[in-house]
């Protein structure tokens, strides 16, 4: 098979997507993007160490994209493009998604991914969320909430392992695999990981964000516990 990168957002879904890909077609990098005020991922707040930590105990590379505190729209697809580009001069010709279901973001991830000759793969696709939520919990993946919505879940669901105890006390209403982000995780351990990806359970702080609220914990990398500026 052609050589494939991994869009790495570090929690569940896409070391679910990794899992499946390990045994026969595993990814050559993982990359993810870091805002360069905070030090942390764009989306849920974690900072860089943990994500190099996940890497290394993956054993893969992982390429961090550095953006601007509050790029827009343009500078981050420009950013996010010209990484493409130099996959394909690399002679990677896929990558991977962990998407779901959200028909939205795969288009535009397959429109950015149109002029650049490199295909996406979707190894998740269409699933069931709630068969996809057993199947994480029994495949091994461990994983952290690091972030939720305001509106859909209290703050005490931070730092709660993802396992069939938090399946079984999410409201109804909330999707199994947080495919409407609802709250998002971390990955500390699962299949492909050589050795556990330590950590301590930091601050917690709500955000307004756009029109919303979110929740955030901040997850420390063990031994750096004194390190506790807290937020995304």
């Amino acid at each position: 098979m052609p050589p494939s990168a991994l869009a790495w957002s570090g929690g569940k879904d896409a070391a679910y997507a990794l899992s499946v890909r390990l045994e026969d077609d595993p990814p050559v990098e993982l990359f993810t993007t870091i805002n360069t005020e905070h030090d942390r991922s764009t989306m849920h707040g974690v900072r860089r160490e943990l994500y190099e930590r996940q890497a290394a105990a993956l054993d893969l590379p992982i390429t961090l994209l550095e953006l601007p505190p509050e790029p827009g729209n343009d500078e981050y697809e420009r950013i996010v493009e010209a990484h493409l580009q130099r996959y394909a001069e690399r002679g990677i010709q896929r990558v991977v998604f962990g998407d779901l279901q959200l028909e939205d973001v795969r288009a535009y991830r397959e429109e950015r991914l149109a002029d650049t000759g490199i295909d996406g793969e979707w190894p998740i696709w269409g699933r069931d969320t709630a068969r996809v939520a057993r199947s994480i919990v029994d495949a091994g993946v461990e994983a952290v909430v690091v972030a939720a919505d305001a509106e859909a879940l209290e703050r005490s669901v931070l730092g709660r392992r993802y396992d069939e105890s938090f399946l079984a006390d999410l409201p109804p209403e909330v999707d199994p695999c947080g495919e409407n982000g609802e709250f998002h995780t971390f990955v500390v351990d699962g299949p492909g990981f050589e050795r556990p990806v330590g950590f301590e359970v930091g601050e917690t702080v709500t955000r307004t964000i756009g029109d919303g609220e979110f929740h955030f914990v901040d997850l420390l990398p063990d031994g750096v516990a004194d390190r506790r500026d807290a937020g995304p």
